[in-house]
Order: C-alpha cells, then sequence, then structure tokens
C-alpha cells in the first residue's frame, strides 16, 4: 500500500481548486462570459509593460546556455544580492545574498521553511482565517496546525493566541494583506504579538519563530501600511512571491528571507538549504529569477483592483450583505445570509456566481470573494448578486 495520506490529498482538491474545476466546466458549457467565477486569485491585471520588454532583452540578448542553464541550488548570487539590497534599502534591514534563497513560489518558500524549523510534534500556530493549505504544508512537515481567534475587526486576538502558546510551539504564521478577509494587521498588533512571543521565550527558553507569508505585501489600498515582520523581530523570516505584484502566478518565482538579526541565522539559514535539498526544491527557474532581478520594485496596475473592490463593497453593502471591506490582497469577505456558507454557495452557483465558503479558512458563516477579475466581470455579475440576495429577504 502506498501513502494513504497522499492518496487521500490528490483525490480530495481543496475547494478552491474544486470550484475553479466546476467553472471551467460550466464555461465551456454556456460561455466564459456567463460565469462570474470569483474563486480562485488568479491576477486578471497584466504584468507590468517592464516585464515583458526585460523578458524579450533577456531572451534576445543572453546566452542561452547562462540563461537557461542551473543556477546554484540556493539561486543565483547575483540575483539574491539585489533582493537583501531592495529590501534593506526599504526596509532598512542587513540581508546579504546568503540571507535569501531563491523558491517555486510562496508555497515552496512556506514548504522549505517549515520543513527547515519542525520536528515531529511540533505546534505551529497562525490566525483565523487562514490560507488552508497551512495545514497541509504543516502537517507534511510533521507538524501540527493550531489556529487562534482573530476579534470581530479580523484583527489577531493577542489573549487568545498567548493560550495557545506551549512548549511544542516551535513557528507562527501571519499572513498580512490576509487571504481570505484582505485585512492588514497594524502595527499595534504585530507589536502586541511580538512581545507575546517574547515574554513567551523569556519564560520557557523555548524560541519560536515567526512567519510572515507575504504575497500580497504590495497590494494595498488608500495608502494602508503594511508592518515589515523584520522591523519588529528577530527570529522572523519572510515567505514571498511575486505571482501577486507582478501577476506572474503561474511562472512560480517567490524567495525566503532569513532575517539576519536572528541569533542562529546561519544555522536557520543551513535548515532552509536543506529541507530545499530534502524537498527538490533547488534552483528556481533561471529565467524568472534573471527577470525579478530586473524588475524590483515594479508592480502591476492595482488600482483595477482597488476600483473592483469598492464597487463589490458598495453594490453588496446595498443589497444587504455584510462585508468586511479589506484593505489589501485582492479578497471580499462576506458574511453568508444562512449558517451553513456551503449551502450558501451551492445556491449562489444558480445564478453563475463562483464563491467559496470559507469553513475550510477556518471562519464558519463567511465566503470568499476573489475580485481579482476583469472589471466587465465585475459590473455583470450585480444583478446576479441581487438576485441571490432577495432570495434572503
Amino acid at each position: 500500500m502506498i501513502n494513504q495520506t497522499n492518496v487521500h490529498l490528490g483525490n480530495v482538491r481543496s475547494v478552491i481548486r474544486e470550484l475553479f474545476e466546476y467553472g471551467k466546466k460550466r464555461k465551456a458549457e454556456i460561455g466564459e462570459e456567463n460565469v462570474y467565477d470569483f474563486s480562485l486569485g488568479n491576477p486578471s491585471v497584466p504584468a507590468p509593460d517592464e516585464v515583458r520588454a526585460e523578458l524579450v532583452n533577456l531572451i534576445t540578448n543572453t546566452d542561452p546556455v547562462a540563461l537557461h542553464g542551473y543556477t546554484s541550488a540556493q539561486g543565483d548570487f547575483s540575483v539574491r544580492k539585489a533582493i537583501a539590497d531592495d529590501l534593506n534599502a526599504r526596509f532598512k534591514t542587513s540581508l546579504s545574498a546568503d540571507s535569501i534563497y531563491m523558491t517555486c513560489g510562496a508555497a515552496a518558500s512556506l514548504c522549505i521553511t517549515l520543513n527547515a524549523l519542525l520536528n515531529a510534534g511540533y505546534e505551529v500556530i497562525t490566525f483565523a482565517p487562514f490560507f488552508p493549505e497551512y495545514s497541509v504544508f504543516t502537517a507534511h512537515a510533521g507538524g501540527t496546525l493550531k489556529a487562534a481567534e482573530c476579534d470581530k475587526n479580523f484583527q489577531p486576538d493577542i489573549a487568545k493566541f498567548k493560550a495557545l502558546l506551549t512548549d511544542k510551539t516551535k513557528a507562527v504564521i501571519i499572513n498580512s494583506p490576509n487571504n481570505p478577509s484582505g485585512v492588514v494587521y497594524g502595527e499595534n498588533t504585530v507589536k502586541e504579538l511580538c512581545a507575546a512571543l517574547k515574554e513567551h521565550e523569556k519564560k520557557t527558553g523555548n524560541r519560536v519563530y515567526l512567519i510572515s507569508d507575504e504575497p500580497y505585501r504590495e497590494l494595498v489600498f488608500d495608502g494602508v501600511y503594511v508592518p515589515f515582520i523584520m522591523n519588529f523581530y528577530d527570529n522572523s523570516i519572510v515567505c514571498y512571491s511575486f505571482s501577486k505584484s507582478l501577476s506572474l502566478p503561474g511562472e512560480r518565482i517567490g524567495y525566503i528571507a532569513v532575517n539576519s538579526a536572528m541569533e542562529n541565522d546561519r544555522e536557520v539559514f543551513a535548515g532552509v538549504c536543506g529541507a530545499g535539498r530534502a524537498l527538490g526544491y533547488v534552483c528556481a527557474p533561471a529565467l524568472f529569477q534573471q527577470l525579478v532581478k530586473k524588475v524590483l520594485g515594479k508592480t502591476a496596475d492595482i488600482s483595477v483592483y482597488k476600483a473592483n473592490r469598492d464597487k463589490l463593497c458598495a453594490a453588496l453593502t446595498e443589497y444587504g450583505f455584510e462585508v468586511v471591506k479589506p484593505d489589501g490582497a485582492f479578497y471580499l469577505f462576506v458574511k453568508s445570509p444562512e449558517n451553513d456558507a456551503t449551502a450558501f454557495a451551492e445556491r449562489a452557483k444558480k445564478y453563475e456566481l463562483l464563491i467559496v465558503p470559507a469553513d475550510s479558512f477556518g471562519v464558519k458563516g463567511y465566503v470568499r470573494i476573489s475580485y481579482c477579475v476583469s472589471p466587465q466581470t465585475v459590473e455583470k455579475s450585480l444583478p446576479a448578486f441581487k438576485a441571490l440576495a432577495e432570495e434572503y429577504k
């Protein structure tokens, strides 16, 4: 018999992916323009013009053997140095090229980091709502994921977080801007969280690593400030992806940054390199390593997402839905008008609305609406949302 845990994961897709596959089938049946697919966080905004220009330049003017050949296992030195220099300039950190490990996106970053840190029996804490695959990644690394509740504004509840800390706690994962709520954890929240971890370490001698999952770092609206975790906590690791900021989700390129202020940063970075080796996550795509080096600081046109957010928030509120207005990312978290969010999402399918029930995100009674779609899709979906709302009046 082969590994039945993996058989189960292969046979049972995540709720998000299941809905995405249903959407593809439905679009083939009735036409893509007639399905309002808010399931997947798949950017509809094209990559910045500089991305295409640099790709053409790299392919045209670079020796193909060098361009498409293997890099060092942890990534090309010049790429890692450029990323470290960029972070240092933006956030006043002291990272070096050997603080950076290039990865195939944020999922690989998280898997590598968790496998580097965890031994069997260790615990990881995150905050609900959270990206469901955290459970899968943690379990594969031999750990157990525990979710702390947030307050009514979906900021972490520090008292409830403290109650989950034990001598088995090895890591905490935060995700801000958050998937699925779009909430940005404020500076006071971050300071209180870090203070709780420092207090725990002082009391127990147990060092806890703070992992910041940051694929949406640049996707914020109205000048909202996103605290950079390395400025607040030494034992911190950033897992980043260019998928959302550059609209390159299918290219799978990101990095791990290990805080150089960490007392044992060399040991942790070696653990990251070893976990990448053991998992086969070495030498991230060479072409896209070179690309991101050239376009650091560039971001896709997020004004489209802001316009989508504002239109949907206003319309859904007018129709009677309770909406959490997001500060960033490209998700709306909407309270289900019935207790069973799955039943609500199923009812939405009658109107060709594909929305994700949030039970697997650790919060019942909500749905996630991914508004990284075209403005036309948002506009055309509004009568469907209105008709859905009428069913509950």
